[in-house]
């Protein structure tokens, strides 16, 4: 019988990459779903323990292990943002991706996380979602991207949800993967998740051209 101070559960270690310039919710929506599955330990990994700042440096984030430190987690989650594009190149993320995959339960991404995931060749020939902005990047590095919100292949282990919300709905679907469908719901309610937005558009076959000529400007802005 377990001591009243020990989990009934099997240990299940998740690990959320940061890096510079990540997107904050594409780690943390996730997170807060799955940190509450019964047995999760979540890990912040990193090239190096340490802060690091999303991509306006508005917000900082703490790398709490290395790669090397947790080089086989149960679950790896690639968060998204414009650092990503810092890292298809050569960056020690790619060899760690590789090496947490031979073991993973499940390996996902968010966002333009899966660029990492692609550049890491996990996606060769695959389906893969991500931001909208970046579905021709994804294709330059051997995947095949697609609009839907959260593309799975189950055989291989691996789970790429498009931009930043759908990393919570990516979260729900791995919490039923990985327990059952109650314990998804049970996370589902737990983080209140009842999506009732004021407008539709969230989606650029919604959106509108006064829509995506205002986010053309702010983003502009923000360069």
């Amino acid at each position: 019988m377990a001591s009243p101070h020990e989990s009934p559960y099997p240990p299940l270690r998740i690990a959320v990459a940061l890096f510079d310039r990540l997107t904050a919710l594409d780690a943390i929506g996730p997170y807060e779903v799955l940190q509450r599955l019964p047995g999760a330990t979540v890990t912040f990994v990193g090239e190096r323990v340490g802060e690091v700042r999303t991509e306006n440096d508005f917000l900082g984030l703490s790398v709490d292990a290395t790669f090397a430190d947790l080089p086989d987690p149960d679950v790896v989650l690639v968060p998204g943002g414009i650092g990503t594009r810092a890292l298809v190149d050569d960056h020690p993320i790619l060899d760690w991706v590789r090496t947490a995959h031979a073991t993973s339960r499940f390996t996902t991404s968010v966002c333009t996380g899966s660029l990492v995931l692609a550049a890491a060749g996990l996606l060769d020939g695959k389906t893969a979602t991500t931001h909208w902005g970046a579905y021709d990047a994804l294709n330059k590095l051997g995947a095949q991207a697609t609009d839907q919100r959260v593309v799975e292949h189950l055989d291989d282990r691996i789970i790429t949800a498009a931009g930043v919300s759908s990393g919570i709905d990516m979260a729900l679907r791995l919490s039923e993967l990985l327990v059952d469908d109650v314990a998804a719901k049970a996370m589902q309610l737990m983080v209140e998740y009842d999506p009732q937005p004021p407008f539709d558009a969230g989606a650029v076959d919604k959106a509108g051209d006064d829509v995506m000529a205002r986010l053309i400007e702010y983003a502009a802005y923000k360069d």
